[in-house]
């Protein structure tokens, strides 16, 4: 069963809620937290990408960016 069917199937469902069920199905979408709204922490991306600089001396490259403003 796909994802659009699924919608389609709970707005459908929605439908034959009593008005009082149907605004607490509101209140519920519009004003509860949902779980894949999660904070992140910066410290998550440490050592993200270290096997590219890896073989790279910080030194000559910052050297090399600085040379290349001149131009």
């Amino acid at each position: 069963m796909s994802m659009q069917t699924n919608i389609e199937a709970l707005i459908e469902a929605a439908r034959h809620l009593t008005p009082e069920d149907q605004e607490k199905l509101l209140h519920v979408l519009l004003h509860e937290p949902r779980p894949s709204k999660r904070q992140h922490r910066i410290t998550e991306l440490r050592g993200l990408g270290k096997d590219i600089w890896q073989d790279v001396d910080a030194q000559k490259y910052v050297d090399a960016e600085r040379d290349s403003w001149d131009n």
